[in-house]
């Protein structure tokens, strides 16, 4: 049996459904292709925490995102402004300026009307308190460009756009692996895909692939990352096995982007080997500007504080796969124990208490108890504690003298109770992709376009490099999404 639609849509997460709605919007026909099962949809997005990075100018800006702010949370917290050249800003600097201007391009510009364009279709968004904002002075402060998530985190974002497609008329075939593109010199037509245990032809004017990267591959994440990263545990769904990218390379597509670099936590060492769809994004552990990492050699490695942690949580997961074992232990004292993430108090975390260092030591497996010691004493001779601690803002308070100082939030460890957690790097999406013009059309090898063909989500190569701004993956889906949804739907009409 053979099924027929106008846009084909291959994926199941933010990307693929904003897509699918936007193709919707234009009066198409829409099927989409979710490998998982359907207790299983959502792919990536659903194991966020729903932030989404986008510029705004104000609070007047914000209040079209969250029109339901209360009086109390207005006059009471400063959520600054994110202007335009702020994001780009943010965006060159951490991916050292290699992301591709053209779609940075859309990815800024855009990235204000896509989300009051979710808002306006039914999604509803909160401000991310005790995230991304501390009160000091009697008065919350938002630092690090992201001010927002989605209601419900990525399950509520997830729930809501199936909801919306649903809605909409809209065709999800469950358990639905898409296994190779139906193409020939006129463009491609449709993919070949085995549906519920049967393999079947889908045809279609248009298709967007938007079914994730490689990352839970651990053949190719070995190949395209190096030695080490088969190890790594997955963050998210465990379907993003790389099919999109393979059926498009074989069609012809070019290859784009950072194929050697991924996005990558810090997260509990005992978490499961894939997402964890009852906890969702828990086990990452964010709060490390607060305190310090050290290694199973009992050394610290990396500066915590170098910049808020939304832009640099992924050079930080980086460093942690470069460590002996992967391991590493991320330490604080009584005095910001209470700064800490949500996700530091779940039960089911793992963690080391102790009254006092000494009793610390001796208590992290895998870790050179003295050096520890020794690195904690060397470590607190450091710190310039004349300067004040403003978890708000960068300031300055720093160590001075050591081989890996800490630029910012530096307090002494020497305050009990103490806890540390051991944390292994995670890995959450790769940055490799395809290469796309701003139309999200798929161009070949040649660099030409390839009729019918579109991609959005993490299949998008060339935006981001090393590292990226936090927020910006479920922003950039969206983005690309709706980009691609409409894009295609126009080429199905002008036919």
């Amino acid at each position: 049996m053979t099924i027929k639609t106008d846009v084909l849509v291959v994926g199941g997460g933010n990307a693929a459904l904003c897509a699918a709605l936007a193709a919707r919007a234009q009066g198409v026909s829409v099927t989409v292709l979710e490998r998982a099962p359907e207790d299983e949809r959502g792919g990536n997005s659903r194991f966020t925490e729903g932030s989404m990075r986008f510029a705004f100018n104000g609070l007047d800006d914000l209040l079209e995102v969250v029109p339901d702010l209360t009086e109390d949370e207005r006059q009471n917290t400063d959520f600054g402004s994110y202007p335009e050249d702020e994001f780009f800003d943010d965006l060159y600097r951490v991916t050292d300026y290699r992301s591709d201007p053209d779609l940075a391009e859309v990815l800024v510009r855009r990235s204000f009307d896509t989300v009051c364009w979710l808002r306006s279709l039914g999604l509803r968004y909160v401000p991310k308190y005790g995230k991304q904002a501390y009160k000091v002075g009697g008065k919350f402060k938002f630092s690090g460009g992201v001010i927002v998530e989605v209601v419900g985190g990525g399950a509520g974002l997830v729930d809501s756009l199936y909801k919306l497609a649903a809605d909409r008329g809209i065709d999800v075939r469950y358990d639905a692996r898409a296994l190779s593109l139906i193409a020939d010199d006129g463009g491609v037509h449709g993919v070949r895909a085995r549906i519920g245990g049967k393999t079947q032809d889908v045809q279609a004017g248009a298709v967007v692939l938007a079914c994730g990267g490689f990352e839970a591959n651990a053949e190719w994440r070995a190949r395209y990352l190096g030695p080490g990263w088969d190890l790594a545990k997955v963050r998210g769904s465990r379907f993003n096995t790389g099919d999109g990218l393979r059926m498009a390379i074989d069609a012809g597509a070019l290859p784009f982007g950072n194929w050697s670099g991924c996005h990558v936590v810090a997260g509990d060492l005992n978490a499961p080997n894939y997402g964890d769809l009852k906890f969702g994004d828990a086990f990452q552990k964010h709060s490390y500007p607060f305190g310090v990492l050290i290694n199973a050699e009992g050394r610290r490695y990396f500066d915590e504080g170098s910049d808020f942690r939304m832009y640099t949580y992924v050079e930080c997961g980086l460093a942690l796969a470069r460590q002996p074992k992967q391991l590493a232990y991320q330490v604080f004292d009584n005095k910001v124990l209470h700064l800490l993430r949500d996700e530091y108090r779940l039960r089911s975390v793992t963690k080391v208490r102790a009254d006092t260092l000494e009793e610390l030591a001796r208590k992290l497996e895998g870790v050179n108890g003295d050096q520890f010691l020794a690195t904690i004493r060397e470590y607190n001779a450091a710190v310039q504690a004349g300067t004040p601690f403003d978890p708000n803002s960068k300031d300055g308070r720093r160590t001075v003298g050591l081989a890996v100082n800490k630029s910012n939030w530096a307090n002494t460890i020497d305050e009990g109770p103490f806890e540390a957690y051991p944390v292994t790097a995670g890995i959450t999406f790769t940055f490799g992709g395809l290469k796309v013009n701003p139309r999200a059309e798929v161009q070949d090898v040649d660099s030409r376009v390839i009729p019918g063909l579109y991609t959005a989500g993490e299949m998008v190569g060339g935006l981001f490099y090393s590292n990226y701004p936090g927020g910006s993956g479920l922003i950039s889906g969206a983005v690309f999404g709706r980009v691609a949804g409409t894009s295609a739907a126009e080429f199905v009409q002008g036919r």
